[in-house]
């Protein structure tokens, strides 16, 4: 009996450590074997964006809202709404920065991409969040962020998954 309950035990261990390795697999992809590029970054937050630690953030140089602009009869609104889900956006070098292209639905085959969502119609890759230490009001960083002169350092892997490593003063 005590074998068997043993047993039953481990197998919930394992099973719970394998939950928690898919769960945090692609952002630790990313990190680990992704190709780091450069993103241009501004603080999305309208109200207090330094209120807390995290700061949520905004890439103007990537596609943002996927609403269309303008009127959209009823059945393109299906249509649309029936596309929705995962998203790619392919990445290219523009100098020392780089830049988003426009959605796509289909996995490109070549180059740097974002795999995203934009189900709730508005895209989101898993970078749109970040720590800023809280407390040291002068931070170059902060002061970086505030006045629209940061960047990102994230990584992509191969897949698409993409990894904020940190934000930074442009040089």
């Amino acid at each position: 009996m005590t074998t068997t309950r043993t047993t039953r035990v481990a197998a919930a261990v394992v099973a719970q450590l394998l939950l928690v390795g898919v769960a945090v697999w692609a952002p630790l992809a990313a990190r680990f074997t992704g190709e780091e590029v450069v993103l241009r970054v501004e603080v999305a937050d309208t109200y207090e964006p330094f209120a807390d630690a995290y700061v949520r953030l905004s890439y103007p140089d990537l596609p943002g809202e996927v609403f269309p602009e303008g009127e959209v009869s009823e059945t393109e609104m299906q249509q649309l709404e029936a596309e929705m889900g995962t998203a790619f956006v392919p990445l290219s070098p523009q100098g020392a920065l780089w830049v988003g292209g426009d959605v796509v639905r289909d996995e490109p085959q070549a180059g740097p991409f974002l795999r995203c969502d934009d189900s709730q119609w508005q895209l989101r890759c898993g970078i749109e969040t970040a720590y800023v230490a809280s407390g040291a009001e002068n931070d170059p960083v902060r002061a970086a962020l505030r006045s629209g002169d940061a960047v990102a350092v994230v990584r992509v892997d191969g897949s698409g998954h993409a990894a904020l490593i940190g934000v930074e003063p442009s040089s």
